[in-house]
């Protein structure tokens, strides 16, 4: 591409090796957890929304079981102001929430800040300041001794205004753009805010790494995270938090690797919505940890209730690839992806194994509130007999003999290739009915009679074929064999009944059966009907004379 040239590496390595992540093979505990959709999220929007909106979405994520939520920047409209002061004076926050405010290092806007948090039972007052060359050099023209005093004159208004203010306060810092700071300084910056906090066991602060903007590969950013772990003043009592945004796609793996490297905290929102590309994914970290056996503590059992209160409430909509949530996450269109998916289900049902390994499927889809029917198999042109015979089979109770479900998905395929269109269950089974069960021409049975003679069976078949009815009478080794030979002897049809299988479609006493008939034309090639009666014997019978008008 053209103008390649323009663009260089706008992070910064630590100044030593921080490597020790790599050693650590998954996230084994989930981090506490801070959503940022009612302020980053929010701002992010086309339309933010409104008072309503935001009450209904911050009851949604404490039911998901968000225990911070960072609900607004105070300063920054009326709306915002006025939703905190809502949720504090009509005890909306439950008492094991945290509400957290945004503000920037900016007098007027801090004082703002504990005016629309006084009387919280419990808020992390949230200040940031933006620490990076580009920002230095471009934005603030200031020098890194002017920015560091910015921090520090912020961290100790804060100090003093949480003394004045009626509430219970925890305080957090960000140097903004971390990942396009030297180390070095964000380290420096961040330590003298410490010193100004003074943070004890009983009263943490939260020092916060954003990926304002993704600038590297996630390692880079996990080299970042460990530095600072590992140098950080008062480190027992601060709690290391990440707000990963997505500018490369590496949200997830940002949090993830930074997890590894020592963090403890994340700030995200549902389905990565946010500025630009978005913050990290919550919905997706939380998941990833759960596939894995590790309890997020975060509760997506019904997904598609999150989906619709998101969708609501926001504007937005959740892709239909988007990991875990997307309504296409869990679909097999492909036929071996159905294949073995539906012999994976089997298999569980045989072995009843504790443990989840179906293949194609990382969860089960019933975890999150979706259902195996209309998630998992979907028919379309490249669908095969795997999925169609598992669909049958599960939603309708019809157990196709191996070489039928081949014939049955060719039957899909071509419908689904004709219509440009994805076939829906209840149209398979239309499906299934119209070319396989009980199909009554050109040939049809009016009456059939049996007596044993000679240790045989013996059948007296009345049929028509083209509005001419005949009476023929032949003999075999069954009743099905029997009937067969007749109508060979009827119209001289040249045919091996190859293959029978009949089953229950349910279980009681009044139940109807189904049969299945296969026979074996003088060319090799293969025609199937079915039959469904109350007498097998009928329903046998019905399926034979299906599988020759389907010669």
């Amino acid at each position: 591409m053209k103008n390649v040239t323009k663009y260089q590496r706008q992070y910064f390595m630590p100044p030593v090796k921080c490597m020790k992540w790599t050693e650590k093979e998954y996230v084994d505990k989930a981090p506490i957890w801070c959503s940022v959709d009612l302020r980053d999220g929010n701002q992010a929007l086309v339309i933010p929304m409104s008072l309503e909106q935001k009450i209904e979405f911050f009851k949604l994520l404490v039911k998901i079981g968000f225990k911070e939520i960072e609900v607004g920047f105070p300063a920054a409209s009326e709306t915002e102001y006025t939703f905190i002061r809502t949720l504090i004076e009509q005890n909306l926050i439950p008492d094991d929430v945290t509400i957290q405010v945004l503000t920037q290092a900016r007098e007027h806007i801090i004082r703002k800040t504990f005016e629309a948090v006084k009387g919280a039972p419990k808020a992390i007052v949230h200040v940031y300041n933006s620490t990076s060359v580009a920002q230095r050099e471009q934005v603030f023209k200031k020098s890194k001794e002017e920015i560091l005093k910015i921090a520090v004159d912020g961290a100790a208004l804060l100090k003093e205004l949480a003394d004045q203010t009626e509430g219970n306060f925890q305080f957090e810092y960000s140097p903004e753009s971390f990942t396009g700071t030297e180390p070095e300084y964000a380290l420096e910056v961040c330590n003298a805010v410490l010193d100004v906090w003074k943070p004890t066991p009983d009263n943490k602060a939260i020092i916060n790494l954003p990926v304002t903007v993704q600038h590297s590969m996630p390692h880079v950013y996990a080299s970042q995270v460990e530095y600072m772990c590992e140098n950080m003043k008062y480190r027992e009592n601060v709690i290391v938090s990440l707000h990963p945004h997505n500018d490369r796609g590496c949200g997830v793996a940002d949090s993830e690797m930074g997890l590894l490297a020592g963090a403890d905290r994340i700030e995200g929102t549902l389905f990565g919505n946010g500025e630009r590309t978005g913050n990290v994914d919550i919905v997706t970290l939380a998941m990833n940890m759960f596939s894995q056996g590790v309890d997020p503590q975060l509760d997506f059992s019904d997904m598609p209730h999150v989906c619709e209160v998101y969708e609501e409430c926001t504007g937005m909509k959740v892709d239909e690839r988007s990991p875990y949530s997307g309504a296409l996450v869990f679909a097999a269109f492909s036929g071996s992806h159905q294949d073995a998916i539906a012999k994976g289900m089997h298999w569980r049902e045989e072995k009843d194994p504790n443990r989840w390994t179906v293949p194609y499927l990382p969860i089960d889809p019933k975890d999150v509130g979706r259902n195996y029917d209309a998630d998992v198999i979907r028919i379309n042109s490249q669908s095969g007999k795997g999925g169609v015979g598992y669909i049958l089979e599960t939603k309708y109770g019809l157990n196709l003999p191996p070489k039928m479900r081949e014939a049955m998905g060719y039957a899909a395929k071509a419908v689904s290739d004709h219509s440009h269109k994805e076939l829906h269950p209840d149209e398979i089974f239309s499906l299934f009915k119209s070319t396989f069960e009980n199909v009554v021409s050109p040939y049809s049975i009016n009456e059939v009679h049996f007596q044993q003679k000679d240790g045989g069976i013996v059948t007296q078949v009345t049929s028509t074929f083209n509005g001419t009815t005949i009476t023929t009478e032949a003999a075999g080794n069954g009743r099905l064999d029997a009937v067969s030979n007749a109508l060979k002897k009827a119209y001289e049809l040249k045919f091996n009944l190859v293959t029978y299988q009949e089953h229950a479609l349910e279980k009681s006493s009044s139940s109807k059966a189904i049969a299945y008939v296969g026979i074996q034309k003088p060319d090799g090639t293969l025609s199937w009907g079915a039959g469904v009666d109350p007498d097998i014997i009928r329903a046998s019978i019905d399926a034979l004379v299906t599988a020759i008008n389907n010669r």
